[in-house]
């Protein structure tokens, strides 16, 4: 029996974050399917390409008044989906990151509640907002008791699950669904035109992609792509922009190796980048999961990761690339070098990163969400 679509409504940060990026193309994929999804923000979100069947985009505006030193979005992004929720008539919304999603969807619940309508919400864990922010004592008490309150919750990584249990007083289920990967959009490259514009013949392409935080260690990689270059021909591409980025910069010129580092910014389609790239790393000291790694995988490129968090679920050592303790630069050069040994190695480890890949391909985790969206209307 053919199911009938759903009236989703999705709540996420539109930034290049890894929760953004996750709700986005999962909101793309439902769409797909033939659901009605509903992005509800305050900036069209990073990943959402141009116009599609099935997904509009609602903008929150918190108004502007001198009272408010800080503008009032979480209200203005409640009263919003309640609006949404009453014209659109949602079956369901899922919030992405706890802070403040969560609570939001609890009061938008209840609010929507007093006008007799129902929209049971879920709420996506994915990382820093457990972590790191989520624990802190200025959130901790609203944090556990908006997830307390959720219709259903999701942790993106086994990991990120026992720490929400471990950190919190959590009454409800948590449901591990793994982030994911669009199989037909990240692959192999098979025009390598592009990879000529930044590496001559021989030389192998390492490729960091984040947003150049500190808890993302890049100057781990610099130094490791330091030891690299000396044995090896090859170029690092460190794609995406952040705090970090002025001390790295100057990192690359100290170490006299400025001109095989090459920063690209920020970039939509980083699925190019990726499907020309040798050797992709990963070296963060918290991750709850590690999308761009599994993406890398997609395009058959082995990982160099650290062992932190959620990126054991998904990196496996020895088979799709090589998990080292966090900051042990010896190994990971050691292992990267390895990787890149010979031509039958390399093979070898690029095949693997595919299969491990696929177990995480989007259509194998999209009927999870289906499923949970189902059980929370009922």
């Amino acid at each position: 029996m053919i199911k009938p679509a759903l009236n989703i409504g999705i709540v996420c940060y539109p930034t290049y974050g890894g929760s953004g990026v996750v709700a986005t193309e999962l909101g793309i994929a439902l769409a797909n399917e033939g659901h009605q999804v509903h992005f509800i923000s305050y900036k069209r979100p990073a990943r959402l390409g141009p116009y599609q069947s099935n997904v509009y985009y609602h903008e929150v505006s918190p108004m502007e008044y001198p009272l408010f030193d800080f503008k009032p979005y979480d209200t203005a992004l409640t009263s919003k989906i309640v609006d949404v929720a009453l014209h659109q008539q949602l079956d369901v919304l899922h919030v992405h990151y706890a802070i403040p999603h969560a609570i939001i969807g609890f009061l938008a619940r209840e609010i929507l509640r007093s006008k007799g309508k129902k929209l049971p919400f879920i709420t996506t864990l994915h990382g820093t907002d457990i972590t790191l922010v989520g624990i802190d004592g200025a959130f901790f008490p609203v944090v556990e008791f908006s997830i307390n309150q959720s219709d259903e919750v999701t942790a993106v990584s086994t990991y990120l699950k026992d720490k929400t249990l471990d950190a919190f007083s959590i009454q409800k289920n948590i449901q591990v669904v793994p982030n994911f990967v669009d199989l037909t959009r990240f692959k192999p490259a098979t025009d390598l035109r592009l990879k000529n514009r930044f590496a001559s013949d021989g030389e192998k392409i390492i490729c960091h992609i984040s947003n150049f935080r500190k808890v993302k260690r890049i100057g781990d990689i610099v130094h490791t792509f330091f030891g690299m270059q000396k044995q090896i021909p090859c170029k690092l591409l460190l794609v995406g922009d952040g705090p970090e980025r002025t001390g790295l910069e100057d990192l690359v010129r100290e170490l006299g190796i400025a001109h095989k580092v090459l920063f690209l910014g920020r970039q939509d389609a980083v699925e190019d980048i990726l499907a020309i790239t040798d050797l992709f790393m990963l070296t963060s000291d918290h991750e709850s999961f590690g999308l761009s790694a599994l993406e890398a995988m997609a395009c058959g490129v082995p990982v160099i990761s650290s062992d932190a968090g959620g990126l054991k679920e998904v990196n496996i050592h020895g088979f799709s690339g090589y998990s080292y303790p966090i900051g042990d630069i010896t190994q990971m050069t050691t292992g990267a070098l390895d990787i890149l040994s010979t031509p039958e190695k390399h093979n070898w480890f690029k095949a693997n990163a595919i299969q491990r890949a696929s177990d995480f391909e989007i259509n194998k985790i999209l009927p999870m969400y289906e499923k949970l969206y189902r059980k929370a209307i009922l």
